[in-house]
């Protein structure tokens, strides 16, 4: 019996969206594959909101965010962190060489956008990463709030980690002056994991252009380059597979679904989720800035989290534990990807059920 993943990644994935990973096999070097990979770059320009340059890799969101890092910073990075992913930024600069510093709030509280226009006032800084979705608080950052202060420092790349919010909620991305946005394919974007996508601006590519050590499998200029030099032809060879079910899949949202409908549905199931929790439990993140794909719920009532999930299993159904420190003292609902209301219901009649409540 298949188990229905509520967790934060990776999702649920259509049937259909599987059997076409499973199209045949093309030449990488062919124009149907520069076609393709062309055709997924316009597609994901909608999703995003932007008409910069999209690029895709072979890898999952966190090899991007090191390409960009490490292709961007010529000075040095601050990394505000709000939560485990968030800093997952600074350790990555830090493994790269990269001078960084790491801005912290208390888990459960969105960025205030005064410590990060306190951070540039210094004018020690040329790049900032900001986590937009944090999966291990259920906070989702004010972007709009933070985008007015790096508005006001035009030499800043902005880079944001979208990588559980692209598709479940609605970022405009050249409106915010985000240069590269970053996201993957296991999580709102209902594939399974293995390939990741960016934005790069062009003022992104002009900086990039003055860093020298930019690293390799990652080099975000070097993966623009080659795709303008070979007509959307990348320097690796790509995951055929996962770009035959990702053009797939964006025709799907774009024009069967349509944004705002999935739009729309990602706040529907969080707030079936949302309620249920403070009716039940306690919501864990600031209430004025909650994620719309996944709600982090207080242990108010010191269940064991591990036995509710063993149980749930058993009834064809998994949620997540707390993230690290977080394990046991919360739990976890995500709510993304091809989900659908009635099965959010379905799950937390199971839950009341198992726990009596």
């Amino acid at each position: 019996m298949h188990t229905k993943l509520f967790i934060p990644g990776p999702v649920d994935v259509r049937e259909d969206v599987l059997e076409k990973m499973s199209t045949p096999q093309i030449g990488h070097r062919t124009k149907d594959a520069s076609n393709l990979q062309r055709g997924i770059s316009e597609k994901m320009q909608k999703l995003l909101y932007t008409k910069e340059m999209v690029l895709l890799s072979t890898s999952s969101g966190s090899g991007l965010m090191e390409g960009a890092i490490r292709s961007c910073t010529l000075k040095r990075a601050a990394v505000f962190s709000i939560g485990a992913f968030g800093k997952k930024w600074y350790n990555i600069g830090i493994s790269n060489g990269v001078q960084v510093d790491l801005y912290e709030r208390e888990m459960g509280q969105a960025m205030d956008p005064n410590m990060i226009d306190e951070a540039l006032k210094t004018g020690k800084y040329d790049l900032i990463t900001v986590t937009h979705n944090e999966t291990s608080t259920g906070v989702a950052n004010p972007l709009e709030e933070i985008a007015e202060v790096v508005k006001n420092y035009p030499d800043v790349i902005f880079c944001v980690d979208m990588v559980s919010s692209a598709g479940g909620h609605k970022i405009k991305v050249d409106e915010l002056g985000i240069d590269i946005a970053i996201t993957s394919a296991q999580k709102c974007l209902g594939l399974p994991a293995g390939i990741a996508v960016c934005t790069f601006s062009q003022k992104a590519i002009e900086r990039a252009e003055k860093v020298e050590n930019r690293g390799y499998y990652f080099d975000l200029l070097n993966l623009y380059k080659c795709i303008l030099k070979r007509d959307y032809q990348y320097p690796s060879t790509p995951t055929l597979p996962h770009m035959f079910a990702l053009d797939y899949q964006l025709d799907y949202i774009l024009n069967v679904e349509g944004l705002e409908n999935r739009f729309e549905r990602h706040l529907q199931m969080a707030n079936i989720v949302r309620n249920w929790a403070e009716d039940k439990f306690e919501l864990f993140a600031d209430k004025n800035h909650l994620s719309r794909t996944v709600t982090t719920i207080k242990n108010t009532r010191n269940i064991s989290v591990a036995d509710l999930n063993n149980e749930l299993k058993k009834r064809g159904m998994m949620i997540s534990n707390g993230y690290g420190d977080l394990k046991e003292k919360t739990f976890r609902i995500a709510h993304m990807a091809d989900k659908q209301p009635q099965e959010i219901e379905e799950l937390l009649d199971n839950i009341n059920d198992i726990l009596k409540i």
